[in-house]
């Protein structure tokens, strides 16, 4: 059955700070917001690669971790009830007849929307592929990089490998609906959550999965289709792992994945934007952030924040073009304190 098409006014790429502010914006200027983003969960790459790492330059925040300041864009957000949709990498966009977007992602899912923000920091996040003799005839059919539906690996003999939150994660989540789960790390210490660590820990004592300290070296099977692996432990010796599924977590790289391919002026892999309104040189097509360029561009979160005021300002004539535009103080005009839930 084909995927029902999702109709909103806004579809936003990337699901970053920039992105999370642009809900807010939006919002405020009733205009309805889905988000796409190739991660498993909202924040780009202050949560992905330094979710601890302070940052000391957001206004009013004198210090704030990459998580913490995605957690508050989150709060922030809420009260505009963005759609989220993780996993999901845009393939295509489309112009209609109506003169909206059709967007359609690697999952299959399609939107229709009046106007797309593409807030996708450098690009999209690609996994790193493990250097694995053979892997590519696996790599999507028995190999994955990220989990799109947990249903898919019911009663899979799964292997995963990484020391992660996204392995971790995955390892406790799949582990109930898996027929066998074993994990596999090059070292018995992990970059994950201590609660997830911990978890992991408990399962493999209460003999509900396997762990393995070394790495696969060798993948075995036949049309893509995965039989086993061979793994090599810390002391050399090697070991005959039954799986035919492997989930490896290796980290991510920034590529400018599809963007390149959407038709759009592109300068140096960037997209030159109008600074009074950051559309880029296609009609109703935002881009705001790391991913845009102008004359005195910086690459600053606190940058992107002030670009997204002015895109939905923009995009509310596109959104509502028989409207009149109100500009409004949060501190002052009663309606927008209504839609923020202010008493």
């Amino acid at each position: 059955m084909a995927e029902e098409t999702i109709t909103t006014d806004v579809v936003v790429i990337g699901a970053g700070p920039v992105g999370l502010f642009a809900v807010f914006e939006l919002g405020l200027l009733d205009m309805k917001v889905h988000l796409i983003d190739i991660l498993d969960r909202p924040g780009g790459q202050c949560a992905e690669l330094y979710p601890e790492k302070p940052i000391y330059d957001i206004p009013g925040l004198p210090m704030v971790t990459g998580q913490d300041l995605t957690d508050r864009l989150m709060e922030q957000a809420a009260p505009f009830n963005p759609q989220f949709h993780f996993n999901e990498q845009v393939e295509q966009v489309e112009k209609q007849a109506d003169g909206s977007w059709l967007v359609v992602t690697d999952g299959g899912m399609k939107f229709n929307a009046k106007v797309i923000v593409i807030a996708a920091g450098g690009g999209s996040f690609q996994p790193k592929r493990p250097p694995i003799p053979g892997i590519e005839e696996y790599e999507g059919k028995s190999v994955f990089y990220a989990v799109k539906k947990m249903e898919n690996f019911r009663d899979k003999k799964v292997l995963i490998s990484g020391g992660g939150d996204s392995a971790l994660d995955w390892t406790v989540n799949l582990q109930p609906i898996a027929k066998s789960m074993q994990l596999i790390h090059r070292r018995d210490g992990f970059r994950a959550a201590p609660a997830s660590v911990n978890e992991m820990h408990k399962l493999v004592d209460e003999g509900k999965m396997k762990f393995h300290i070394g790495q696969v070296t060798k993948l075995h099977g036949a049309n893509g289709q995965l039989e086993g692996a061979t793994v090599q432990l810390n002391d050399k010796s090697e070991v005959e792992i039954e799986c035919d599924t492997l989930l490896p977590f290796f980290g991510l790289t920034m590529k400018l994945g599809p963007i390149a391919n959407w038709g759009l002026n592109l300068n140096e892999n960037l997209i030159p934007v109008d600074v009074s309104t950051f559309e880029t040189s296609t009609p109703g097509i935002f881009a705001v952030g790391d991913i845009n360029t102008y004359p005195g561009k910086l690459k600053l979160i606190l940058s992107g924040f002030h670009e997204v005021a002015l895109m939905a300002q923009a995009a509310f004539r596109i959104v509502y073009p028989d409207a009149k535009l109100t500009f409004q103080y949060t501190t002052s005009s009663t309606s927008l304190q209504k839609k923020l839930g202010v008493d």
